[in-house]
């Protein structure tokens, strides 16, 4: 009897010979059986092989997919993204242009309101300064009225005599001078003349105790002068002024009056 080996064994044993039977008792095409059986096997091991093989590729397959698929959306995440990184940056530079261009315009606003503000205070200033000189030169010269009432001297004239007005001199000569600055020919001068020379003798001092007549022009109360001047006592200019301006009004010309004082004896 032979050895039995694990591969005879196994061949025995699928042909239904009984472990220790003799060889010799094996059919004659057991070799031919035996590789047919090795061949089956080998056929399904090799399938089930190419199977896992295809099971593990298609996994690997379906894993690169898998990848492809996600890289792929992760491309398209990046692209949406990159788009609306660039739309956000388009709309914050709009806003901030749009900033920039409004406080541009603000500030043009506020340059133009303080511009005006400034003007309307220089302006304010000004009118201000010019009355306060205004206010001074009337102090000063109220001060200086006053001091020549209070010392009695004559307030000299300083205006121009105009050449037609040469004849004349002292009150006279303001008189001619006056009278025409306040708009009249020389021919009206002998009348006003002849009137004042009658009614004070061109004094300026001249005083009515009894009537309480004062000046150049008898003004009645003398104080009625007062409208050109507070040196209405002292200063020749300011009684001729007011006596012209009477005669203006009430007769319309020295001429007129001259008249009227010829017919009734006072004007």
């Amino acid at each position: 009897m032979r050895p039995v080996g694990s591969t005879v064994l196994a061949a025995e044993i699928v042909a239904g010979i009984r472990p220790g039977e003799c060889a010799a008792s094996l059919p004659p095409t057991k070799g031919y059986f035996v590789n047919r059986l090795w061949s089956r096997v080998g056929i399904r091991v090799a399938s089930v092989g190419l199977l896992v093989a295809g099971v593990i590729g298609g996994v690997y397959l379906g894993k690169d997919q898998d990848v492809q698929a996600q890289q792929s959306a992760g491309a398209d995440l990046v692209a949406q993204s990159d788009v609306e990184d660039l739309q956000l940056l388009k709309e914050r530079h709009g806003q901030h242009a749009a900033a920039r261009a409004y406080q541009r315009q603000a500030e043009g606003e506020a340059a133009l309101k303080a511009a005006g503000e400034a003007k309307v205070a220089a302006g304010k200033a000004r009118a201000l300064e010019k009355k306060v000189i205004a206010k001074k030169a009337a102090e000063k010269k109220a001060a200086e009225d006053k001091k020549s009432e209070s010392s009695g001297a004559t307030v000299p004239y300083t205006g121009p005599i105009p050449s037609s007005c040469d004849e004349y001199s002292g009150n006279r000569a303001t008189g001619c001078a006056l009278m025409i600055e306040d708009g009249f020919k020389i021919a009206e001068f002998p009348c006003l003349d002849k009137l004042w020379k009658k009614e004070s003798g061109w004094n300026h001092r001249a005083s009515n105790s009894g009537s309480g007549a004062y000046g150049i022009p008898q003004a009645l109360p003398g104080s009625k002068m007062a409208s050109e001047g507070a040196d209405w006592k002292t200063s020749p200019a300011t009684q001729i002024k007011w006596g012209l301006g009477y005669i203006k009004g009430r007769y319309g010309s020295p001429c007129g009056a001259w008249g009227h004082s010829q017919d009734t004896g006072w004007y």
